[in-house]
């Protein structure tokens, strides 16, 4: 069972963004900027690409309101999109505000912030969810 999985069934706490059947969005705990969020399949697959077609597009679909409330939360250019998938065995998307290209650089420092900071982001965030 990956990480992933137990902050989806619970078992780990998280900030949570969004849910449904298929998906489950929270924010990421050591995050590139203020806003850095992750979108997960709770089907437990390792490559996003080893997903069904119908269930690659669904997640996209899910990802596009948290994407836009993103952008409505932080002072930003876009909501940028990434897929690395090496840090954990389980299929993702990270959703994070950006300006420039380099705010998708994953060598850069992450940021270390309280859980009364997550907190507020969290809910920015599901304020400006359409």
């Amino acid at each position: 069972m990956s990480i992933f999985s137990k902050i989806i069934s619970g078992e780990i706490p998280s900030y949570k963004i969004k849910e449904d059947e298929h998906f489950f969005a929270f924010l990421d705990i050591f995050p590139l900027v203020k806003g850095h969020v992750l979108v997960v399949p709770k089907s437990e697959t390792d490559k996003i690409f080893d997903l069904s077609d119908e269930y690659l597009s669904r997640m996209l679909v899910f990802a596009r309101p948290i994407a836009k409330a993103i952008e409505k939360s932080f002072d930003c250019n876009r909501c940028g999109i990434s897929v690395i998938g090496l840090e954990v065995p389980h299929a993702h998307m990270h959703l994070i505000p950006i300006n420039t290209s380099n705010d998708l650089n994953f060598t850069r420092p992450k940021l270390s912030l309280s859980k009364e900071e997550l907190a507020e982001i969290q809910q920015k965030i599901i304020s400006n969810l359409a």
